[in-house]
């Protein structure tokens, strides 16, 4: 197994390891960036607990990211295995309520 096969798999596996999962810069509670922060922010108006993995740890992550999702930029966001999307993405479902759909139904939606 090469080590970009490699670096595949443990995406794979943290994807579906996790209901909520955010690949970004920095930790949750301290965000290496405007853009990671803003969807931090997002997350925990909505969620008690989600998973995050810091890419600024581990480039072969970090890069690899970018490949398993197809999407060049970081923050990115997983609901149940699914891509949802970066930043600007997120805000935009959010605003529309369909982000609080996707992580709870009635009980997220009625938190925003």
């Amino acid at each position: 197994m090469s080590s970009s096969d490699e670096t595949r798999a443990r995406i794979d596996a943290l994807v579906k390891q996790h209901r909520v999962l955010l690949f970004m810069k920095g930790e949750r509670r301290f965000p290496q960036c405007g853009f990671s922060a803003s969807v931090v922010q997002i997350l925990d108006a909505l969620l008690p607990e989600y998973a995050t993995v810091d890419v600024l740890a581990d480039p072969e992550i970090r890069e690899g990211i970018k490949e398993y999702s197809q999407w060049p930029t970081i923050p990115q966001l997983y609901v149940e295995g699914e891509f949802q999307g970066g930043c600007d993405i997120v805000r935009e479902m959010f605003a529309s309520g369909e982000l609080q759909k996707k992580l709870g139904g009635p009980a997220a939606a009625a938190r925003a």
